[in-house]
């Protein structure tokens, strides 16, 4: 990103399960570094993984989203409908010779430690039943992060070569989201810490098709009481249907960003008017931490 490129950020929730607090912090920080810069917010359903989908919920977030004033900019992106980008992207790999066929299953990898050891990579094995696995020559082992500075990973993972596109047919999840960033013109990835180790796969793939890559802004994770981080696996509530005021107060002091004294007397529109204007990066917090009470 330079100073003449216009600024566009992104939300990318999976309709695996409703916004939870965890959730809105990763959707309010997006957009108040997107409005701050002036810049355009997206929002894009990842809908690329059936099975792991719930009836419903993409267009409850999209409604939870509207009722918490997060408002975003065009429309809305549904990986579900660009499946052809993917398979071009993925062809272009197969051209380069950057990607092979693998029929390593995961139990395997799992008893090698967790990380692929290239067995498959120069076997030329046939497509039947194969995952496609990007080949890793050049390791992405850190990258500089704007909250947390310059962040490095295990050897293991930044040389690992990573799944593509999945033995049952499914596109992975770091093909897609590079693919839909670079067609969007995404600027910057602002999003939760928990997707920290999948960006140097990510750069990985801006560097094999030759794109510049966006720059990154992890947040912090909000945690329940068992130190784990608010998740729909680990069964987080639903944000609230009423004063969405109160909840994205917490949000924004979770975030180390001043709240109006008088928020009680704003409009939900107004708050979030005051929070763009007030918004410093440098308050950020760099740990994850327990959610604050609603409005307190």
């Amino acid at each position: 990103m330079t100073a003449d490129t216009p600024y566009i950020g992104r939300f990318a929730p999976s309709p695996s399960g409703d916004l939870h607090f965890g959730s809105l912090l990763a959707a309010l920080g997006s957009w108040l570094q997107a409005r701050a810069h002036r810049g355009l917010w997206r929002v894009r359903i990842e809908d690329i993984d059936p099975p792991r989908e719930v009836p419903g919920a993409a267009d409850r977030i999209l409604r939870q989203l509207a009722h918490y004033g997060l408002h975003w900019d065009g429309e809305v992106t549904w990986q579900s409908q660009r499946h052809d980008a993917y398979r071009a992207a993925l062809a272009e790999l197969q051209r380069a010779g950057r990607s092979y066929y693998c029929h390593c299953t995961r139990s395997r990898v799992r008893q090698l430690g967790g990380y692929y050891d290239g067995h498959c990579r120069d076997r030329q094995l046939a497509p039947a039943g194969a995952a496609v696995r990007l080949r890793v020559d050049t390791p992405v082992s850190g990258f500089d992060d704007r909250l947390r500075g310059p962040i490095a990973v295990p050897p293991a993972l930044a040389a690992e070569d990573f799944i593509i596109h999945r033995r049952d047919g499914l596109f992975a999840y770091n093909l897609a989201v590079v693919v839909d960033d670079r067609a969007a013109g995404i600027s910057e990835v602002v999003r939760g810490a928990d997707l920290i180790a999948p960006t140097v796969r990510q750069i990985a793939l801006y560097q094999q098709f030759g794109w510049p890559s966006p720059r990154w802004l992890h947040l912090p994770l909000a945690l329940n009481h068992d130190g784990h981080k608010l998740s729909k696996q680990n069964h987080a509530p639903a944000l609230p249907d009423g004063d969405p005021r109160p909840v994205l107060v917490a949000a924004l002091r979770f975030l180390g960003q001043a709240v109006p004294a008088g928020w009680r007397d704003l409009s939900t529109e107004t708050l979030l008017q005051e929070a763009v204007a007030g918004w410093q990066l440098k308050n950020l917090p760099q740990q994850d931490a327990l959610p604050p009470a609603a409005g307190n």
